[in-house]
C-alpha cells in the first residue's frame, strides 16, 4: 500500500506556547524521583526513620508511579488526556502539601505514595497529548525531545535543585515548589490545552489495571530485595506472586474487549527496542546519580550546594543531545542514532570507571556530562519511536508503557547500582588490616562520622580508607553501566536495521520487503484493535 502524500498539519504559535506548560509536570515528577538524594541526611535528621521506614520513603514514589502509569496512560485514552492531566495536577498538588507538613516517617510514607498516584497521571498525559497536538513529524520530533529534556533531565535537576533550596531553607521546601506549578497548570490548562481522547473508547478494563498493579510492583519489589538481600523468603514471594500475576495480566490483555494496551505493540521492533532503550537508560541515569552525589558530598567534601553547582553540566549534556537527536533524525537512520547515543553514554560510564579519588573533579564531572548527553540522545529517540509507532488514538497507552519502562529502570538502577557499590565498599574495608566501628564498615558517611571522633593520624588512614572503598564501588557501578549500554547498542542496530530515518518520525510508512527477508518481517502500521 502506497504510502500517503497527504502533508500533515504544521504546529500553530498557541500550540507552541503550550507546550511549556506540558513540560513542567514532566520535570516535576522525574524531579521527584531524585531529590531526595540530596534531602536525605535533612529528612533523616528531622523525623528520624528507621532504615525500614526510610527505603519506603524512597521507594513507594517509583513503586506506585511505575504500577500505575499504564492504567493511567489508557484511562487517559478514555475520559481525555487534559482531563486526567488537571485530576492529576490537583492530587499532586495537595500530596506535595502533605510531605510538607509530614510530622513522622508514617505520614511522608503515605504522602510519597499519593505523590506517585499523582504522577502516574501526569507523565503519560503530558507525553500523549504532545502526540495529538503535533502532527508534523519534525514538529513532533522536537516537541518530544523538548519533553525528554524535562524528564530524562528532571532527574539530574532534582539534587541540583534541592542542593539550592537545602542551602537556605528546611527539607520541605523541596517539595512545596510542586505546589505554585500545579496551581499554574490548574488554572492556565482548562483554556490552553487542547483535549484528546480516544473517540471509540467505550470500556475500562478495571481487572486488568488491578493486576498490572500488582505484578509490577511485587516484580520491582523482589529485585530490589533480591539484590540487596539474596533471595530471601520475601523476594521469592514477591517474585512468585509478581509472575503469577503478570501472566493474568497478558492474558486478560489478550481476551478483554477493551485491553489496557495493544500487546501487538510490542510485535513491532522499534516499540520494543525504544522501550527497552528507555528503561536502560532510566536505569543508568537514576543508578549513578545516586552515587554521584554521595561521592562528591563525602570523598570531595562538598556542601549540597557547591556539588549542585558542579553538576550543572549534566543538564546541559541532556539539552545538547536531545538537540542533536532532533536535528539528525530525519537524515539518519535511527538504529545508527539510537546505538550511537548509548555508545556516547556507555563512553560516559567509562570515565566514571577508572576515576580515583584525587582524580581531579572537572574530569568525573566530564564523564558524567558525556554520559547526560547520550542519555539526552537516546531518550528522545526513543519516546519519538514509540509515539509513532502506536496509532494516536492509543497514543495515552504507549506513552503509559514507555513511562512505566522509564520508571521500572530507575528503580531498578538505584537498587542495583546501589547494591554494586555496597557490595564492593564493604569487601575492601573487609579486608583492611584497620580497627572500625560496623558502622564505618558499612557507609562511607559512617566512616566519615568515625573519622571526625579519632586523632589525626588514624582519622587520616580511617578516611583515605574508605574514600579508595567507595570510590572503587564507583568505579564497578560505572563499568557496569558502560558494558549495559554497549550491549544494548547492539540490540538495537538489529532489531532497527530495516527502519529507515523517516520511519522515526512516522508509523504511516511501512517498509518494503526486501529480499533480505520475509514480508512477514517487515515494519508495518501496528492496527487498531
Amino acid at each position: 500500500m502506497p504510502a500517503s502524500t497527504t502533508t500533515p498539519p504544521r504546529a500553530s504559535a498557541r500550540t507552541w506556547w503550550t507546550l511549556p506548560f506540558l513540560l513542567l509536570p514532566a520535570l516535576l515528577t522525574s524531579m521527584d524521583i531524585s531529590i531526595l538524594f540530596v534531602a536525605s541526611p535533612a529528612i533523616t535528621e528531622a523525623l528520624n526513620p528507621t532504615a525500614t521506614q526510610w527505603l519506603w520513603m524512597m521507594d513507594v514514589y517509583g513503586f506506585v508511579m511505575a504500577g500505575l502509569l499504564i492504567t493511567m496512560g489508557s484511562l487517559g485514552d478514555r475520559i481525555g488526556r487534559k482531563r486526567l492531566l488537571l485530576i492529576g495536577s490537583l492530587l499532586f498538588g495537595a500530596a506535595s502539601a502533605g510531605i510538607v507538613f509530614s510530622a513522622t516517617p508514617e505520614q511522608l510514607i503515605v504522602a510519597r505514595a499519593l505523590l506517585g498516584i499523582g504522577a502516574a497521571t501526569l507523565a503519560p498525559s503530558t507525553l500523549s497529548l504532545i502526540r495529538s497536538m503535533f502532527h508534523d513529524p519534525r514538529q513532533r520530533q522536537a516537541a518530544v525531545g523538548a519533553w525528554t529534556v524535562a524528564f530524562t533531565g528532571g532527574a539530574v535537576a532534582g539534587p541540583i535543585v534541592g542542593g539550592f533550596l537545602l542551602e537556605y531553607f528546611w527539607w520541605g521546601s523541596v517539595f512545596l515548589i510542586n505546589i505554585p506549578v500545579m496551581l499554574v497548570l490548574l488554572l492556565t490548562g482548562p483554556f490552553l490545552i487542547p483535549e484528546s481522547r480516544d473517540p471509540d473508547a467505550t470500556g475500562f478494563d478495571i481487572p486488568g489495571a488491578l493486576t498490572s498493579l500488582i505484578a509490577i510492583v511485587s516484580l520491582v519489589f523482589a529485585v530490589k530485595q533480591f539484590v540487596e538481600y539474596g533471595m530471601d523468603p520475601l523476594a521469592g514471594s514477591a517474585l512468585a506472586l509478581g509472575l503469577v500475576f503478570f501472566a493474568f495480566f497478558v492474558r486478560r490483555q489478550r481476551r478483554a474487549a477493551h485491553p489496557l494496551i495493544d500487546l501487538n505493540l510490542f510485535r513491532s521492533a522499534r516499540f520494543s527496542a525504544a522501550a527497552g532503550s528507555n528503561a536502560l537508560v532510566s536505569l543508568a541515569a537514576a543508578g549513578l546519580g545516586l552515587l554521584a552525589f554521595t561521592f562528591l558530598q563525602t570523598v570531595h567534601g562538598l556542601s549540597p550546594l557547591r556539588a549542585a553547582l558542579w553538576t550543572l553540566p549534566t543538564f546541559v549534556g541532556t539539552l545538547a543531545g536531545a538537540t542533536l537527536a532532533t536535528v539528525l533524525a530525519s537524515r539518519v537512520r535511527p538504529a545508527i542514532l539510537l546505538a550511537c547515543g548509548l555508545l556516547v553514554a556507555a563512553c560516559g560510564f567509562g570515565v566514571v570507571g577508572v576515576v580515583e579519588p584525587g582524580t581531579s573533579l572537572a574530569v568525573f564531572i566530564g564523564g558524567y556530562t558525556v554520559l547526560t548527553a547520550g542519555l539526552g540522545m537516546v531518550g528522545t529517540l526513543a519516546n519519538s519511536l514509540v509515539l509513532s509507532t502506536a496509532p494516536p488514538e492509543r497514543a495515552g497507552a504507549a506513552a503509559g508503557i514507555s513511562e512505566t519502562s522509564n520508571e521500572l529502570g530507575a528503580a531498578l538502577g538505584i537498587a542495583a547500582f546501589g547494591t554494586v557499590s555496597t557490595a564492593v565498599y564493604r569487601a575492601t574495608m573487609d579486608g583492611a588490616a584497620v580497627e572500625m566501628t560496623p558502622a564505618a564498615g558499612e557507609t562511607v558517611a559512617g566512616a566519615v562520622a568515625e573519622a571526625a571522633a579519632r586523632d589525626d593520624a588514624a582519622a587520616t588512614v580511617l578516611r583515605d580508607l574508605a574514600f579508595g572503598a567507595y570510590t572503587e564501588g564507583i568505579n564497578a557501578a560505572g563499568l557496569s553501566g558502560a558494558v549495559l549500554l554497549a550491549l544494548m547498542a547492539v540490540f538495537v542496530v538489529v532489531a532497527l536495521r530495516r527502519v529507515p530515518a523517516a520511519s522515526g518520525d512516522t508509523a504511516t510508512e511501512p517498509e518494503s520487503p526486501t529480499a533480505a527477508g520475509p514480508a512477514a518481517d517487515v515494519e508495518a502500521p501496528i492496527p487498531r484493535r
